[in-house]
């Protein structure tokens, strides 16, 4: 089992939602075939491609092959993740300092009122927008 394999494994959406209706429970390869909407031999095969990788494990029950997840490949994968998992935390509470600092309450007083789309400036918030006339009917011929 590499990490190469591991990778190429998850990298089809398939083989995806059968581990993650493996993650719910152990599945017999009809129920499988029936939740992801795929023909038994299709199914088989991403079932193998996730077994060679060492993903999932498979069981005989009289007629019937159960598959399980096996976590320990999934936890190596998340091993390899911890730094960048760490790094977006880093980033993402940096943005959120950034976006803390430049709150609306912040803004200056002098900033030019929003616009609508139609050009009108918007009120600022909590002032009653005075109503505007109807336009005046057109002249008919």
């Amino acid at each position: 089992m590499s990490d190469a394999s591991l990778w190429a494994a998850l990298a089809d959406p398939h083989r995806r939602a059968i581990v993650a209706l493996l993650l719910e429970r152990p599945r017999a390869v009809g129920e499988l075939v029936e939740a992801c909407g795929l023909s038994q031999p299709s199914t088989s095969k991403h079932l193998r491609v996730l077994r060679d990788a060492g993903l999932v494990r498979v069981r005989q029950d009289a007629q019937r092959r159960v598959y399980a997840l096996d976590p320990a490949p999934i936890a190596a994968l998340d091993a390899w993740l911890a730094p960048y998992r760490a790094l977006w935390n880093e980033s993402l509470d940096t943005l959120g300092r950034r976006l803390d600092e430049a709150s609306p309450r912040d803004a200056s007083p002098s900033a030019p009122p929003a616009r609508t789309p139609s050009g009108d400036a918007t009120p600022p918030h909590g002032t009653p927008r005075e109503p505007t006339s109807p336009p005046a009917p057109s002249p008919k011929d």
